[in-house]
């Protein structure tokens, strides 16, 4: 498969899930994007300690944090970062599920699944660096496919 094709899959995947899959999918998502255990990549010159604070806490409460707080976090993270195109992958991946997942919880819009699904993947082809032609060729790849794949089909439980 390539990746156009995946892509092309994981939104006709959210577009046909129910509502109680894409948020348990995005549920799911959010907190393996966002694992405590990633963010150690955060250096000092990158992020100021309040901005760290702020990404830790947002991250360690994902799923009970209000949409509100979620903004005010994000804020804080946003004016904290000290460089402009060097911060460590893990963390801008963790603060771009957040701000999807902010953005999701506040406008209930299933686009904001769509890109967690994709910073997903694209966080497996970090990982592994797949071939675009065939992304699913690496077993990681495939297996975060069929996690999604799981979550939103309504017969993939």
């Amino acid at each position: 498969m390539r990746y156009d094709q995946l892509e092309a899959d994981v939104l006709r995947l959210i577009v046909g899930a129910t509502d109680s899959s894409v948020r348990a999918f995005g549920e799911q998502t959010v907190t393996r994007l966002v694992q405590p255990v990633l963010l150690h990549g955060a250096a000092e010159d990158e992020l100021t300690q309040e901005a760290r604070d702020a990404l830790a806490t947002a991250c360690a409460n994902v799923l009970t944090i209000s949409a509100g707080e979620l903004h005010d976090a994000l804020a804080t993270i946003y004016d904290g970062i000290l460089v402009d195109d060097d911060l460590d992958a893990e963390v801008l991946t963790a603060v771009s599920a957040l701000a999807h997942w902010h953005s999701y919880l506040e406008q209930n819009r299933r686009g904001e699944l769509y890109e967690l699904a994709i910073r997903s993947i694209e966080d497996v082809d970090h990982q592994v660096s797949a071939d675009l032609d065939d992304f699913l060729a690496a077993p990681e790849m495939a297996a975060e496919r069929e996690r999604i794949r799981r979550l939103l089909e309504p017969d993939g439980t």
